[in-house]
Formats: structure tokens, C-alpha cells, sequence
């Protein structure tokens, strides 16, 4: 078991990869990192290259993030369409209700 999180794996890859055009090397930047989190260098490296082949648990967590946020970008598309269809009665029924109350003036 590892001592780091998942959240905190992420978290040290993200910056790896936000820090990587400031060294000259990928394991430049990797070296830093691990120094400022605490880990060995060689295992931040295998966790960015997890994460960049997509089999890592960072990757794993964004894949299935992506997957919610499709669903729910559907469903606020669905609620808008059912929200129209609600307008749309509501204005008919409010345009039949004046009608009416102008027809007995």
C-alpha cells in the first residue's frame, strides 16, 4: 500500500507536467517534484508515465469524470427541452385564460 493517495498522486503528476517546460528534461522535473512531495524520483516518473499511457489511476478517475459529466450534460439537455415544453403550456394556457376574461368584459 502506498503512502500516498491517489488525490495526492494526482496532485504530484499535475505538477510535474505544469512544471515540465521549466526544466530542461522530463526527469529534471520529475527530480524537483519528488523532492518537494517527499517521494523517490523513480516513482513519480512511473506515475506520470501511467498517467500519460492512461493507465493510471489519474487517468482512471478522469475517464470516468468525463463519463458523469456527459451524462449530466445530457440530462440538463433533456431538463431544458421538458422546461420549453412547460413554457409553451403555460403561455397557451395564460393566452386561452385572457382571452376568455376579455370575451365577458
Amino acid at each position: 500500500m502506498s503512502k500516498f493517495s491517489p488525490a495526492a498522486r494526482e496532485r504530484a503528476v499535475r505538477m510535474v507536467l505544469e512544471r515540465r517546460g521549466e526544466y530542461p528534461s522530463l526527469w529534471a522535473a520529475v527530480e524537483s517534484t519528488s523532492r518537494t512531495i517527499g517521494c523517490v524520483p523513480q516513482t513519480l516518473l512511473e506515475w506520470v508515465k501511467q498517467f500519460e499511457t492512461g493507465t493510471g489511476e489519474c487517468h482512471k478517475k478522469r475517464a470516468a469524470q468525463g463519463s458523469r459529466i456527459q451524462e449530466l450534460e445530457q440530462e440538463v439537455e433533456q431538463l431544458r427541452h421538458a422546461n420549453r415544453i412547460l413554457e409553451e403550456v403555460l403561455f397557451a394556457e395564460a393566452g386561452v385564460e385572457l382571452a376568455e376574461q376579455a370575451a365577458h368584459r
